[in-house]
């Protein structure tokens, strides 16, 4: 099974969200301001193949952005403890 520890997974760090109408994006142009659902300062959501498994905050780390993670959450399905 060590096979299984080299392979490559998707990671994706969500800020936030919103919902635009399709006429919002059809008027998006560079520096266009699009508010989210999140208040500012509030942590990144890690997915590893679309499943939130921690959140976190930005960090710079040697001139580049990384995520340090605050907090585990639990597998999909189960009550926090």
């Amino acid at each position: 099974m060590d096979w299984l520890m080299d392979v490559p997974c998707k990671v994706e760090f969500v800020l936030g969200g919103s919902t635009v109408t399709v006429r919002d994006c059809l008027d998006f142009e560079a520096n266009k301001v699009v508010r989210l659902t999140v208040s500012a300062g509030s942590d990144l959501h890690m997915r590893v193949e679309g499943v939130a498994i921690a959140t976190g905050e930005v960090v710079i780390v040697e001139d580049q952005t990384a995520l340090r993670v605050t907090r585990i959450l639990p597998p999909p399905g189960l009550d926090a403890a």
